[in-house]
């Protein structure tokens, strides 16, 4: 399944699913909204995605002039039910930032060091083909720079997930997040570590892990502890093996590897085959609180937010810079906006926000084969 990175640049293979790249950069201006008021130019380029064909959109926004919402098209193709600005959806990779907010804390702490290697805290696990976890940093999991090879793109895993055939077979299938790097050691690294970048979900599987290692509870216990609570993010939340959407919610749909081919509800799935690297739920209005806070120092010390903000050029992804679970794009306008962008089976959404966190927004296509992000971002933002 071909699923975009938030510039619109398609990632490598099947194995995209549930990476969706990146979007943001350093700090330039600090856009209010966007002339003329009303969001009219984002409310515009929401409606062209569903004319495109996506089958709906949800965004919402938030300014120094308050917060909005705007909905095209529709949630559910068969009953034409609208989608609605309180959708809850599955965010895939924008999961990451979650994970490295976490990590930078403990490292604010005192529990770890990001210069820790990756076999201090889980000895023998990254071994096999070439790979080497004691020539690996956690922090060279969090900016992708590591070169373990990524799971999503194993030619077997994608007939299992990638496909109409091999995802009705394994869509309710539970992995663990030891069964998903032991994929990615079966496969030489993509190159030594620190010597390049390639994005990679099994860097976060493995982020997720050492959370565990560190703290004896699990990730998603320590996001729910550290942000999701403290920030009243109501509609967020690490489903873990459950394979059913909360309400509201619409539904979520696929074409898999041809955007010829007929559509397929893909809503219902076991979300552990992202484990770390992917399997939040949220909606827009939670989304845009996180990134606010985040980037408004107020969950992480502004050395540990330096650091998740210190950035490589993500290779192939234009204008992009990513840092630890955080990426850096400048727009056409000239504006940066910080943020993430996440794909999995029939989801693709995106979350930015200023460098100042004055000015966010959220959006959430429920069909993973068209609808221009950029269009979207350009329009709230430029």
């Amino acid at each position: 399944m071909r699923v975009r990175t938030t510039l619109g640049t398609a990632l490598a293979g099947a194995g995209a699913l549930l990476v969706s790249a990146a979007l943001a950069a350093p700090a330039v201006a600090a856009a209010g909204s966007p002339a003329g008021g009303g969001h009219s130019a984002t409310r515009k380029a929401i409606q062209a995605a569903v004319t495109a064909g996506v089958p709906g959109v949800t965004a919402t926004g938030k300014d120094v002039h308050g917060t909005w919402s705007a909905t095209a098209g529709v949630g559910d193709t068969t009953t034409g039910e609208p989608r609605s600005a309180a959708d809850r959806y599955r965010v895939g990779s924008i999961t990451k930032t979650f994970v490295a907010t976490v990590l930078l804390q403990l490292e604010a702490e005192g529990r770890l060091s990001l210069d820790d290697t990756v076999a201090k805290w889980l000895p023998g696990v990254v071994s096999g083909h070439g790979h080497d976890g004691s020539r690996i940093t956690v922090r060279q999991l969090l900016n992708h720079t590591s070169g373990i090879y990524n799971y999503t793109e194993d030619a077997g895993f994608g007939r299992d997930y990638f496909t109409e055939a091999g995802f009705e077979r394994h869509r309710y299938d539970t992995v663990t997040a030891r069964d998903l790097v032991a994929i990615a050691m079966r496969h030489k690294p993509d190159f030594a570590p620190g010597t390049a970048w390639h994005y990679s979900n099994t860097n976060y599987v493995l982020a997720g892990m050492v959370i565990e290692k560190v703290t004896g509870h699990a990730y998603a216990t320590e996001i729910e502890r550290r942000v999701i609570r403290p920030l009243r993010l109501t509609g967020t939340s690490l489903p873990g093996t459950k394979v059913t959407m909360p309400r509201p919610s619409s539904r979520a749909y696929s074409k898999f590897t041809d955007p010829k081919a007929p559509t397929y509800d893909v809503t219902n799935l076991n979300p552990s085959l992202a484990s770390a690297a992917g399997e939040m739920i949220s909606d827009s209005a939670d989304l845009d609180r996180f990134y606010s806070a985040l980037l408004g120092g107020k969950l992480l010390p502004a050395h540990q937010l330096k650091e998740m903000k210190t950035t490589v050029e993500a290779t192939g992804i234009p204008n992009t810079r990513y840092g630890l679970g955080l990426a850096d794009t400048r727009l056409t306008c000239g504006v940066h906006v910080w943020g993430h962008d996440g794909g999995i089976h029939g989801s693709a959404s995106t979350a930015a926000t200023t460098a100042d966190g004055r000015h966010s927004l959220a959006f959430n296509f429920n069909g993973d084969w068209s609808g221009d992000s950029v269009a979207v971002l350009q329009g709230e933002f430029c």
